[in-house]
């Protein structure tokens, strides 16, 4: 096997195609969570606009065709990580059924003495000798068709089923022209979604990502981003003639992935949220989408709407080199402690608390100071 490292800008064309060909025909190998647009080369080149060091990884068989496509970010000092690691909710080598790869030898070709990941999908034999910690994953299955997904929700959750209709049903009572639209290209609607997400991450204590530019920059760079095999997905309910529930997401031909939720808190009291997803699910399986990623994280949101879990798995890979080891050192703790606090109720629900505590205080000065004048 023959392994080149390119800039995102020397991709050709026909690597690229033969990229989108893997990933279309994965589920044919068993292997569906290839298909998944944070695995698309899409996402890969449009991190490597906004973001320095992005590289990809191509894996050629001896007749010189592409066998494996890995895109991963590098330091100066061989450090590597995932393409877009953060926001990134699926992560890993999209590769041909079969194929043989020593870990070390793609890592020496990269350039890299590890290689990070926090959402590496499943089947990725040649990553799991790295991995430290698995974590579910929850999607919603559409594949048969939006009226059997919603006959299974309301078997398995249906009080929350009959609560959401009935508040759709309200909202539509009490509401003016409340309407859906699946694919909204309106680019307000986008900046209103960032908005109420900034104010959603500030008042839950979190650290706003759409105040990170590159991450602004990526979230309308991929709002523009539509062909064939995948696209960005702006989802919107309205009401009253203005948004009330917004969300931005990215879709190939199989998976739509959840990624930017948000909506009015004016409008808590009906649930728009849970409203859109339903109608996102609707819209979704009419396109011919297999399933809803929801993304990694414990939500009640989640575990109200999904139908099952994948699991997706983060830990590094390395070779041996001074850089792995002082890497290993710095991180290993870090993780360990996040983890140990998001998966145990009794310390996660008071660092929640004070979280939002934080988040509230920090709102309220936020409102009350005002410039002085000059």
């Amino acid at each position: 096997m023959d392994i080149s490292v390119y800039r995102p800008g020397e991709l050709t064309a026909a690597d690229r195609a033969a990229w989108t060909t893997m990933q279309s025909k994965a589920h044919l190998h068993g292997a569906p969570e290839l298909a998944n647009p944070f695995l698309s080369p899409e996402f890969a080149l449009a991190v490597g606009r906004v973001r320095r060091g992005v590289r990809i990884a191509v894996v050629r068989d001896p007749n010189g065709e592409p066998a494996a496509f890995l895109p991963f970010q590098r330091t100066a000092a061989g450090v590597g990580r995932a393409v877009g690691l953060g926001v990134s909710d699926a992560q890993g080598l999209v590769h041909r059924p079969g194929l043989a790869l020593d870990t070390r030898e793609l890592l020496r070709a990269c350039g890299l003495a590890v290689w990070e990941f926090d959402h590496l999908v499943g089947g990725q034999g040649l990553f799991e000798a790295g991995v430290s910690a698995t974590f579910p994953s929850p999607v919603m299955d559409v594949d048969q068709g939006y009226d059997t997904y919603l006959a299974e929700l309301r078997e398995r959750s249906p009080k929350f089923t009959r609560t959401t209709l009935a508040k759709e049903r309200r909202l539509g009572r009490t509401a003016s022209a409340v309407r859906y639209v699946h694919d909204e290209r309106d680019p307000a609607a986008l900046r209103t979604l960032m908005e109420w997400k900034s104010a959603q991450y500030r008042r839950t204590g979190r650290s706003d990502r759409f105040a990170h530019p590159w991450i602004a920059r990526l979230v309308e760079q991929l709002f523009h981003t539509r062909s064939e095999p995948f696209a960005g997905i702006l989802s919107v309910l309205y009401a009253d003639g203005k948004p009330v529930a917004a969300h931005f997401g990215l879709r190939t031909e199989r998976i739509l992935a959840c990624w930017f939720p948000a909506y009015d808190p004016a409008y808590a009291k009906y649930s728009p949220g849970l409203i859109l997803h339903l109608r996102m699910a609707e819209a979704a399986a009419a396109d011919g989408v297999a399933h809803l990623d929801l993304g990694r994280g414990h939500k009640e949101y989640k575990d109200s709407l999904k139908t099952r879990e994948l699991t997706v798995s983060e830990g590094w890979v390395t070779r041996r080199h001074p850089v792995a080891v002082g890497h290993r050192v710095r991180r290993v703790p870090v993780r360990a402690l996040r983890n140990t606090v998001t998966s145990r109720p009794e310390l996660f629900e008071p660092a929640d608390r004070l979280l939002k505590k934080m988040g509230r205080i920090r709102s309220r000065a936020t409102v009350t100071v005002k410039p002085t004048k000059t």
